[in-house]
């Protein structure tokens, strides 16, 4: 048996994610469906340790000391993205979409908790299978599985992963047509189509335009680059620090509040005292780049080793949960979100990019809507709308919406 320290396993992880890129490169139907590498990474160790295990063999122990500071940098840099300043900047219906969907997180908990018990299961395990994986991905899920495990829910990675491997797949085939369906029956008037090159110009990068980036100056006979990164990443580190005493506390007062939600609460003050008082000059765009970097990492070494066994029993009420959740998200898509986005083309690109990430992710979402734009022509409400709620506020508004949930049912 093979043991690995904890760089070595960071390391494991870092080239397990880049076979997950390249599987994901050459497999058309993982890369149509935005199925992130480092799952694909993770997850080919864990069915191959799957199999070791119907011999009893574990052909390599990781100490995974990494994991959790990884997850941790994360959710910071979710909470570094909770601008009040860009949600105003976004206008009306950017905080109309992000009301929808928050509403949305919590009804799609309501019904994972309603319908669990049905089947004699802990109503945390409806919530794991809800707004925790669905609207959170498979980041969120596995980040909040240890406490759920705790809480009762026995294989919570497990579940986890298969329920957002469902929606990511469901929020790929069913966004698309899902607008397509409204455009057709409402017969919507649409632009005209454009180039793709005039699209990716125009369209990819609005809502993250929206942040306003420092410039960049340093010390004299500091490189720029270097100076930035150290900056934020320092940040981000404080953030972590001052967060893990803040979840101590609430956790001494009887709370349970996960390191994950202090660190971004933390993170969030800073970033709005920021944004008032420009003292530090934060780089969202390198937060960005810092916390995908740990996210990757972190879903690898989660996956790793996941036990995939713990599944059996539990796939039935899992469906079924699921078909409701994506009903949820149907009826909610086309009788609200349609609807008060505006009842015009533009919202019916929003509308697929809903049903993308609150069953994926944002990923998801920008695929849907391009589909439709290379159809039918630009949406550029859409672009700036779903990627600023989906990419920047959902993240937090479910962290805490999920904290609640394992407070109220523990």
């Amino acid at each position: 048996m093979l043991t690995l320290d904890f760089i070595q396993t960071v390391a494991f992880a870092g080239i397990m994610l880049f076979v997950g890129y390249f599987i994901c490169k050459k497999v058309a139907f993982l890369y149509r469906y935005n199925i992130p590498p480092a799952v694909v990474g993770g997850l080919l160790i864990a069915i191959i340790f799957t199999f070791f295990k119907s011999y009893d063999i574990t052909p390599i122990t990781f100490d995974k000391q990494l994991e959790k500071p990884l997850m941790i940098a994360f959710f910071c840099s979710i909470g570094f993205g909770a601008s009040f300043k860009l949600l105003k900047t976004g206008g009306r219906q950017v905080v109309i979409f992000f009301i929808i969907a928050t509403l949305v997180a919590v009804g799609q908990n309501i019904v994972g908790a309603l319908v669990a018990p049905m089947f004699g299961l802990h109503p945390l395990f409806g919530v794991l299978s809800g707004s925790v994986t669905l609207t959170g991905g498979p980041a969120t899920g596995l980040a909040f599985a240890p406490l759920f495990e705790n809480a009762g829910v026995g294989g919570a990675a497990t579940i986890a992963l298969a329920a957002a491997m469902t929606g990511i797949i469901c929020g790929g085939v069913f966004g698309g047509p899902v607008g397509t369906y409204l455009i057709n029956k409402f017969q919507l008037q649409t632009p005209g189509k454009l180039s793709s090159y005039q699209i990716n110009v125009t369209a990819e990068n609005i809502a993250e335009a929206q942040m306003s980036e420092p410039q960049l100056e340093s010390p004299k006979g500091e490189d720029k680059e270097s100076f930035w990164l150290i900056k934020n990443f320092i940040a981000i580190l404080v953030a972590i620090w001052f967060g893990g005493l803040l979840s101590n506390w609430f956790n001494s007062i009887g709370l349970t509040l996960p390191a994950t939600i202090g660190a971004m609460l933390v993170a969030s003050i800073i970033r709005n005292i920021d944004d008032t008082t420009n003292w530090i000059g934060l780089s969202q765009n390198i937060i960005d780049d810092l916390g995908n970097a740990a996210l990757s990492l972190f879903l690898v070494m989660a996956l790793m080793t996941l036990k995939l066994w713990e599944l059996s029993g539990l796939v039935f009420p899992l469906i079924i949960i699921m078909v409701l959740q994506i009903l949820l998200i149907v009826v909610t898509s086309i009788f609200i979100v349609f609807k008060y986005m505006g009842k015009d083309y533009e919202a019916a690109v929003m509308t697929s990019g809903f049903f993308g990430f609150m069953l994926g992710t944002t990923a998801n979402a920008m695929a849907n809507m391009r589909v439709l734009v290379d159809r039918y022509g630009p949406a550029y409400r859409a672009f700036l709308v779903v990627p600023m709620v989906g990419a920047f506020f959902i993240d937090f508004t479910n962290a805490l919406i999920i904290t609640f949930c394992l407070n109220f049912f523990k």
